[in-house]
């Protein structure tokens, strides 16, 4: 009876179907009034505070009806606030996510092309409105952490608090070492120097396989280093985010972060 149970147990913890827990959120409400417009907008989880001010010039936000093109706009208690259209308001309590994103979904809350993005994934299993993290290659898998903490997002997102991110890229052909070395020194790509933390071979692989440790921001970077050097990237996958790991969380699954996990996480910017 006992060996049964065991094997019921073990087929139970391999099935398909993976169920996150539910973890450390927070229902204090907020006191809105005379915060800023921007960082009132990040707090409905719609987006960081940064994209917040920059959906807020570009006109998408309405106070009263009218639009208000000023993030330093002091919101007034019973000011009605609409996104794109739609009434939003802050969300009581904070959600993270952490997703193995599969490829080919894009990064976005929408896509006006029809795309698959990583919302589809969390369709009706998440009540509150969160957003991902960064703009992500649609091309890549990858560790995704998506939240309505738009203060979180902000600063892991600025580039300096320098978080550590680690891919395992692999090459179109092997990496010589004349050109590892040159990554490892800082590549000039036409936006500046390219700097990473580090980089090498993995072991027991083709030469054409690496690993690379990087806490620039910007735009397709890692792509970018190889290109400029004559590569092809064939698979970019990252690894390590901020502390997070992909152990135990297969590809296009999701969990909720743990109590540990958020409190390492704000510690970590």
């Amino acid at each position: 009876m006992e060996h049964r149970k065991k094997n019921q147990d073990k087929k139970r913890s391999n099935s398909k179907s993976f169920r996150p827990k539910r973890t450390a959120s927070s229902n204090t409400q907020m006191d809105v009034e005379g915060m800023r417009l921007n960082k009132y907008v990040a707090h409905c989880g719609v987006c960081s505070r940064r994209q917040a001010a920059d959906f807020v010039k570009n006109g998408d936000v309405t106070v009263n009806g009218a639009v208000i093109k000023e993030p330093f706009y002091q919101v007034q208690k019973g000011d009605k606030i609409q996104f794109k259209g739609k009434p939003i308001k802050p969300e009581g309590r904070k959600v993270y996510i952490l997703m193995n994103k599969p490829k080919d979904f894009i990064t976005t809350r929408s896509d006006e092309k029809g795309r698959k993005t990583v919302m589809d994934l969390l369709k009706g299993k998440i009540e509150e409105r969160i957003f991902p993290v960064g703009r992500l290659d649609r091309a890549t898998t990858w560790l995704l952490l998506l939240t309505n903490d738009g203060d979180l997002a902000e600063k892991l997102a600025h580039p300096s608090h320098k978080v550590k991110k680690v891919y395992y890229v692999i090459l179109n052909r092997p990496l010589v070492k004349v050109d590892l070395e040159k990554i490892q020194k800082g590549v000039e790509l036409e936006d500046g120097i390219a700097e990473v933390d580090g980089i090498d071979y993995v072991a027991g692989a083709p030469k054409s396989e690496v690993g690379i440790e990087i806490h620039l921001g910007k735009n397709r970077i890692v792509r970018r280093i190889f290109e400029h050097l004559g590569y092809e990237v064939e698979k970019l996958d990252r690894v390590y985010y901020a502390g997070l790991t992909k152990k135990d969380l297969p590809r296009g699954f999701w969990r909720h972060l743990t109590e540990k996990e958020i409190i390492m996480l704000k510690h970590f910017t």
